[in-house]
């Protein structure tokens, strides 16, 4: 049954309302998903704070225009595509998408997305999921500030092993 047209409103009303809040957008293609597939890609994004949302290309065209965001056009992507919306961490959507398509055979596939309000291609998407997520990079900065100071306390707990040993050695002797 087609949909009216207060539902269709309501619809890209909520779809607009998700692009603003989202920090990026990964639009996917999707023709080969199963429903099995699909529910797990959902439970995988929702622990990452994304949302997967399948749309009408013509409904995402209108909320981008209702938001001002010139430039979009959903019709160059080709069969079904689903948007998904990250609200925590930017590169988290890319990355789930990433590796579920790398787990599953190639059943969803990128069609490009946006990050900062700039519009990417399938490429750049797939580069973007190449990268760490930002807990494995605080983790990287937090290990590159810690490596000085261990190194400095490895030292002066060498001073005092060589201590030990002397005085090891000498009551040896005695």
């Amino acid at each position: 049954m087609p949909k009216t047209r207060e539902q269709k409103k309501e619809i890209l009303s909520d779809l607009a309302d998700k692009i603003k809040k989202a920090k990026s957008v990964v639009f996917a293609k999707f023709d080969k998903l199963g429903v099995k597939e699909s529910e797990d890609l959902k439970k995988e994004l929702r622990a990452e704070k994304s949302e997967y949302y399948v749309s009408k290309k013509t409904l995402l065209n209108l909320a981008f225009k209702e938001l001002k965001l010139e430039g979009f056009d959903a019709r160059k992507f080709k069969g079904q595509v689903a948007a998904i919306f990250g609200f925590g961490d930017e590169v988290a959507p890319a990355k789930i998408v990433g590796k579920f398509a790398k787990e599953h055979e190639e059943k969803i596939e990128f069609s490009g997305g946006i990050l900062e309000n700039k519009f990417l291609s399938a490429a750049e998407v797939a580069e973007l999921a190449g990268l760490p997520s930002k807990n494995e990079l605080y983790a990287k900065v937090v290990g590159s500030l810690n490596a000085p100071i261990s190194g400095f306390v490895n030292v002066l707990a060498g001073n005092l092993r060589n201590l030990v040993y002397v005085l090891k050695a000498i009551e040896g002797k005695k």
